[in-house]
This record gives C-alpha cells, sequence and structure tokens, in this order.
C-alpha cells in the first residue's frame, strides 16, 4: 500500500518552506537552515493524519491475520486443543487443510490426527446417508471407500440385505430395484452439526458425530413426505491404507431440538430445494 502524498510538503511559498514558493527560486547557502538569515529554521516534518490512520488500520489488519491462522499443523493444534479429545476451542479455526482428494465421489485422504478423524467421520456419515446406498453399485463403491478393506467385505453381504429388501424398498416408497417412482424425488440426506473425539491413538479413533436426517419422497401424491430426524453415530475408525477408514460403527437417537412454530413446505418446493442445493465437503 502506498503512503498519501503528503509528507510534510507545502506548495504556495508557506512560510515554513525554506525553499520558497511557486514561480520562486532561492540559492541555499550552508547554514541557511540553521540561522535566521532566511527565516526560522524548517520544522520538523510531522506525518499526516491520514497516513497514521492507514498505518493504524494495516496493524490491526496483520494481527487479525495472524489470530485467524494461529495453531500451525501440529497435532496439538489441529482439534484447537490436544490429542486426546479435551479442545479448549473446539469451533476455532486453525488453517489445517482437512481433506486431500476425493474417492468416487467421496471427500477422502484425512490427516492422522483428531482433526483428520472428525473431518472422516462427519464426511463418511453424509455418504452412508446418501440415496446411494439404495442402488448396489453405488453402494459398493461406499462401501469401499469409507470401510476399512476387512471389514468392507464382512460388512458387504448384510448391507445389500438391509438396503435392498423388498419389504424395506417398498415401505419407503421405492420400486422393487430401488428407483424412485416417476413424478418424485427421493430424499435422504444427513447433515452433520458437529463431531466429538471419545477417543484417540495413533492407529484408532473414536468420533461421535450428532447429525440431522432428512428422508422420504418429495412430489404429489406421495405416501412418505419428507420429514427430519436427529441421531447421533458413534464410529470406531483404523488408520488403514493411509487413511482413515470405519471399522464398526453405531447410532442413537437425538438429541433433537424443540421445532419451531414454521409452516412445512410444500412437496415441490421441496424437491427443487434438494435438487438445487448442494451438500458440503465437512470438515474440522
Amino acid at each position: 500500500m502506498n503512503p498519501p502524498d503528503d509528507h510534510g510538503y507545502r506548495s504556495g511559498g508557506a512560510p515554513d518552506d525554506p525553499y520558497g514558493g511557486t514561480g520562486q527560486t532561492r540559492t541555499r547557502l550552508p547554514g541557511a537552515l540553521d540561522d535566521d538569515l532566511h527565516g526560522p529554521a524548517r520544522r520538523p516534518v510531522r506525518p499526516s493524519r491520514s497516513l497514521i490512520t492507514v498505518v493504524g488500520v494495516v496493524v490491526l489488519l496483520i494481527a487479525a491475520i495472524a489470530f485467524a491462522n494461529q495453531g500451525g499443523d501440529d497435532d496439538q493444534n489441529a482439534s484447537g486443543g490436544t490429542n486426546d479429545g479435551r479442545a479448549t476451542s473446539p469451533t476455532a479455526p486453525t488453517g489445517v487443510r482437512p481433506v486431500k482428494g476425493k474417492t468416487d465421489g467421496i471427500p477422502t485422504g484425512y490427516s492422522r490426527d483428531t482433526q483428520g478423524a472428525q473431518s472422516a467421520a462427519a464426511n463418511y456419515t453424509v455418504a452412508l446417508g446418501s440415496d446411494g446406498m439404495y442402488e448396489k453399485d453405488r453402494r459398493n463403491l461406499i462401501v469401499d471407500t469409507v470401510y476399512a478393506p476387512d471389514v468392507a467385505d464382512a460388512r458387504r453381504g448384510d448391507l445389500d440385505k438391509a438396503y435392498s429388501g423388498k419389504e424395506l424398498l417398498s415401505g419407503i416408497g421405492l420400486n422393487p430395484d430401488g428407483t424412485v417412482p416417476d413424478g418424485l424425488t427421493f430424499v435422504t440426506r444427513h447433515n452433520p452439526m458437529g463431531a466429538k473425539v471419545e477417543s484417540f491413538g495413533k492407529n484408532e479413533a473414536k468420533v461421535s458425530v450428532w447429525y440431522s436426517a432428512l428422508f422420504g419422497l418429495a412430489g404429489e401424491n406421495s405416501r412418505n413426505p419428507v420429514t427430519e430426524s436427529w441421531y447421533t453415530s458413534t464410529l470406531q475408525l483404523r488408520w488403514a491404507d493411509g487413511d482413515w477408514k470405519i471399522v464398526n460403527h453405531t447410532q442413537k437417537d437425538g438429541p433433537v431440538p424443540v421445532g419451531r412454530d414454521q409452516t412445512a413446505s410444500g412437496s415441490k418446493e421441496m424437491a427443487d430445494a434438494v435438487q438445487q442445493f448442494g451438500g458440503f465437503t465437512y470438515a474440522r
């Protein structure tokens, strides 16, 4: 930033200008500024008020940036506290990049610390709550991405039964093959509110994720309108193949907030919102 051009220069032949005003020529003699031959000595240049203001703003800006970026890349600051989960400021920005890439659309490549474990747990919760779990091919990709290799093989059969059963699909209003009936929009989305480290070690971590869930069919004549519910999932993670992977997880209801007195949106508005508003990559 260039300072203003007012560093004590005067124009118009001000009395305190030893060089004279505009249109004048004056020879500077030795000691001219030190005696009274050509008037009083030139006063010291004082910084203008505008320059002082600019410098003050710059100092405040630098201080704000330094405060926002404090924390560095070490494990202690990566979660706003220590690696044992006792974070003193769990939502403070750290400046640590929490995820490096994606695998089949799912964020992967997490840091090997509490922050990375929380980010992995939140994003895996989103993936396991997506509509891809109701289609076999997409479900297999999700399972291979979020579960540890040995666990994925063991869980695949159970998940196939859970998500492709005719009773389940019929109960939620989908076709027997898991596709969505014409004119309807299938809504299943998990929205994490926060994550908490229950325990942490170099190779294993246990993280709880609190989230709201939207589920149902949006559209006219839907027998299962979109509803909201609240859950907490606890994921047991293992460091495998250079990333955090799920080895087990459990789910329980709540905490559930008190609902406000708001009018529910119509089926078209809800379907449009789900199609127009994309999800996020969740990071600690």
